[in-house]
């Protein structure tokens, strides 16, 4: 039977590309994600909450490339390991799910990769955005590839690069 995980803490940033919502328990964040319904968030803060916040704003002011928040997002551990890959991209830069599945050990898990990555639940923090195709072409993002590509486009204009590590 799966553990029930209460989520007290929900809080929202609007973004130059839509509203964020943070949902984390007293210690981690557990969930960064866009929604276009925000009428229906119901807030209750605490100060990671707003840690939170005011780091996405500093990320989308371009004064922020690494973030710093304790992190807890519920996933298998295959999930995990993947999700925990994607903080290690490099600010402005891309791989591939090739390249992810290959550093994790086998690079037939590529498919395996790209579903899990899919399945972040953590956005821009994990950055699942500077994932691409394995012919440098975008591929899927859960909040659709027009984000995707702003983000790249951000990322790249604030980093003077736009760098691939294939």
């Amino acid at each position: 039977m799966p553990k029930l995980v209460v989520i007290p803490f929900t809080g929202y940033y609007t973004s130059p590309i839509g509203t964020l919502v943070i949902q984390n328990t007293a210690n981690a964040i557990q969930r960064i994600y866009f929604t276009d319904q925000t009428a229906a968030i119901k807030t209750s803060v605490n100060p990671l909450t707003l840690l939170a916040i005011q780091q996405l704003q500093s990320y989308f002011e371009g004064n922020l490339q690494n973030f710093d928040l304790p992190l807890q997002p519920e996933g298998t551990t295959f999930q995990q390991k993947v999700w925990s890959q994607l903080e290690t991209i490099p600010f402005g830069t891309t791989t591939t799910y090739q390249h992810i599945a290959t550093i994790l050990g086998d690079s037939s898990l590529s498919r395996a990769t790209g579903s899990a990555i899919g399945k972040n639940p953590l956005a821009i923090v994990a950055p699942c955005h500077r994932v691409l195709g394995t012919n440098g072409l975008l591929t899927g993002y859960a909040w659709g590839l027009q984000r995707k590509q702003w983000l790249l486009d951000f990322e790249a204009k604030q980093s003077g690069t736009y760098s691939k590590l294939f």
